[in-house]
């Protein structure tokens, strides 16, 4: 009788109260709206992609005037009407998440001008053919669209903004790399601080549903297609501890520069120049950018997709050289202070690492070695190694690779902190300085 009375009373708290039930309606309607943003994102950033190409086959040279005036043009833009949407987004979403940071004071972190801003200023970017990711500024993207629905949440809702923070900004990975599962731990493992205990299942679903609707439209597949890895035996363990090793110290050094470049404290001419020219500086980062493109074929252009979906296809054969070009490109379009995003250039990066060691050591199973290099890589330079390890393990075909891949994200992370310090985290903080002073301690 009694455990009748309960089920009893656990229906009525469950199902009476309609602002609950309005309240998880909503959540999910925005996630599926954050989903269909990024879609939207996405198709915008590839065909602006796609007119830079069209610019490049008319003529030649035309990148060496475009790239640099157009870089300049989004810096001068960002600079001067939404400073809250350069870089990369991450850390801009992880700033909204301090504790420290007032309601009233989101903004300046996360909002759906910003979110606007990011979708257009990214797309600009890849028009202007710089090195950069989609990835990074769907995290931002995504965050705005779902905060936007604390307006419309009743005043004592158990969904709070940190809660829609956190589903947004993984939204915005689940469905930029079509993997729910990834977005999910991207939550757990970089954006969650503080448990959300009631609406933690709704968040979740969340997350999962902006994914799906990635899924739904885009199909079921992975941003660089599928890495065909048969065959795997002890033969890879040597190989694949290098690529491990190599891919953990260039992550590192990667991470390390970055913040050294965008921390704005170091005493070197180029900082200096760009603390006080920051538009002139960002064209001469265009300029680098654009002769590196010329000299890698234009291989180093957009986030790489062509290039390293070639490589994994087994259908192309990367130079040793463009590891290295699209490291500096990669670097200097983050440098330069446009909206951009490092995860699709990360795993183009560590892809051409992979490649050259198999290339280096004549070891027949290449698609191995790229898919380590893929998930070392991103792993070091984001020490996110779950979040690195689920993205890279969607795409290979197969579970006989899911301990490696999962033992080179650990082992990479690891030497990357040696070498350099979170990345994220760390430019967290630096966004915090952009509170007004009368909120600092």
């Amino acid at each position: 009788m009694q455990t009748k009375h309960n089920i009893r009373r656990a229906f009525r708290k469950e199902f009476s109260d309609w602002r609950v039930w309005g309240s998880r309606s909503l959540v999910v309607a925005f996630a599926a709206l954050a989903g269909l943003v990024v879609v939207g994102f996405t198709w915008l950033s590839e065909h602006a992609f796609e007119q830079f190409l069209a610019l490049c086959a008319w003529r030649w040279w035309a990148p060496l005037l475009w790239t640099p005036m157009a870089t300049a043009v989004i810096v001068w833009l960002t600079r001067r009407y939404v400073p809250g949407a350069a870089g990369s987004g991450i850390p801009q979403v992880m700033a909204g998440l301090e504790p420290s940071v007032a309601p009233h004071q989101l903004g300046l972190f996360v909002s759906l001008k910003l979110s606007i801003a990011k979708l257009v200023l990214t797309a600009a970017g890849f028009l202007a053919g710089l090195s950069l990711g989609r990835e990074g500024p769907s995290v931002q993207v995504a965050a705005g669209v779902m905060l936007a629905a604390r307006r419309w949440l009743p005043e004592r809702s158990a969904v709070t903004a940190h809660g829609l923070l956190v589903a947004g900004g993984a939204a915005g990975i689940a469905a930029a790399f079509n993997t729910p599962l990834a977005g999910v731990m991207f939550a757990i493992e970089e954006l969650s601080r503080t448990p959300e205990q009631r609406s933690s299942g709704l968040l979740m679903a969340a997350i999962v549903l902006a994914g799906l609707m990635a899924v739904s439209v885009n199909g079921n597949a992975t941003y660089f297609g599928m890495i065909h890895a048969a065959g795997i035996d002890l033969s890879l363990l040597l190989p694949g501890l290098l690529v491990t090793l190599l891919s953990g110290l260039a992550g590192g050094l990667f991470s390390r520069l970055l913040l050294a470049s965008l921390s704005g404290t170091s005493p070197d001419w180029f900082s200096r120049m760009r603390l006080r020219w920051p538009v002139i500086f960002a064209a001469g980062c265009g300029l680098a950018i654009a002769g590196i493109g010329l000299l890698s074929g234009g291989a180093v252009n957009g986030s790489g997709y062509s290039h390293t979906r070639a490589m994994i296809d087994g259908s192309g054969h990367s130079p040793a050289i463009f590891f290295f070009f699209k490291f500096i490109a990669t670097w200097l379009t983050a440098w330069s202070g446009v909206p951009a995003g490092i995860f699709a250039p990360s795993l183009a990066i560590g892809a051409a690492l992979g490649n050259d060691v198999a290339q280096l050591l004549a070891y027949p199973q290449a698609s191995a070695l790229i898919a380590l290099g893929m998930v070392g890589f991103l792993a070091a330079a984001t020490q996110a190694p779950l979040t690195s390890f689920i993205i890279v393990m969607e795409m290979v075909d197969g579970h006989a690779m899911v301990l490696s891949l999962m033992a080179c994200a650990m082992m990479a992370r690891t030497v990357a902190r040696v070498l350099s310090p979170p990345l994220y985290p760390t430019l967290a903080l630096a966004q915090m300085q952009r509170l007004p002073a009368a909120h600092s301690p």
